[in-house]
């Protein structure tokens, strides 16, 4: 039985260069049998992403079980996970939000100012992405980089996405902005109120009153000292 524990998820390095056949092979059939087609990706443009170290490989000993990686897009404002991919015997074991953490971590690392995003259709892809901070958005709040939706040309749905002039399509738009958590969180839009702030509006400001808390003072003194209270 396979087990998370005992795949290896890491950065690519230039060692891993002889699975890039293996891995286009696998994004191939994957994207076939969802009925995407999206396009083949050469061997130059896979092994770049790997000598760059801007690529995620997982591994079961020296069996290739998971790929991914990383591209920018719109001058580096934006950076999307692509690619992702897992063997289908090593599928069910959490090894696809592993290799997703993986990703997100480098992009944070290598972009830390990018927002990250992606297009998806697929709800397991969708959970990982909101576990992990990203948020459904409209497809005005991604990249308008024309060499990334160039690349949808060859999914089936390309024509939806024409059609709706690139407003919408059958993908759900995920996006993580770091800017978020530079804004301070609001707790249900109410203020927690501290003891002081209590005891400070409670705090009597006549003359009669000031009079009336010493004497209650003085009283709880007595009593603390054992001393008769009348």
């Amino acid at each position: 039985m396979k087990e998370l524990k005992n795949i290896k998820v890491l950065v690519a390095g230039k060692e891993h260069l002889k699975y890039v056949d293996e891995i286009n092979d696998a994004i191939d059939v994957a994207s076939k049998q969802r009925g995407t087609g999206i396009a083949r990706r050469t061997y130059e443009y896979l092994a770049s992403k790997i000598e760059e170290g801007k690529a995620i490989i997982a591994l079961d000993g020296e069996a290739f079980a998971g790929f991914c990686y990383i591209e920018t897009w719109g001058n580096k404002g934006f950076v999307a996970n692509s690619g992702l991919i897992v063997v289908p015997e090593y599928r069910g074991y959490g090894l696809a939000k592993e290799i997703k953490r993986k990703a997100f971590q480098l992009s944070r690392q290598q972009y830390p100012d990018a927002k990250i995003f992606g297009l998806t259709t697929g709800l397991a892809v969708m959970k990982i992405n909101h576990e992990l901070g990203y948020k459904p958005v409209t497809f005005s709040e991604l990249t308008d980089d024309v060499q990334f939706w160039n690349g949808c040309k060859s999914c089936v749905n390309y024509d939806i996405l024409e059609r709706m002039e690139r407003t919408k399509c059958l993908c759900t738009g995920m996006l993580y902005d770091p800017a978020w958590e530079k804004v301070p969180k609001k707790e249900n839009g109410i203020r927690k109120r501290s003891l002081m702030d209590v005891v400070k509006k409670l705090k009597p400001k006549n003359s009669f009153g000031s009079q009336k808390l010493e004497f209650i003072k003085k009283k709880r003194n007595l009593k603390s000292d054992g001393a008769p209270l009348y």
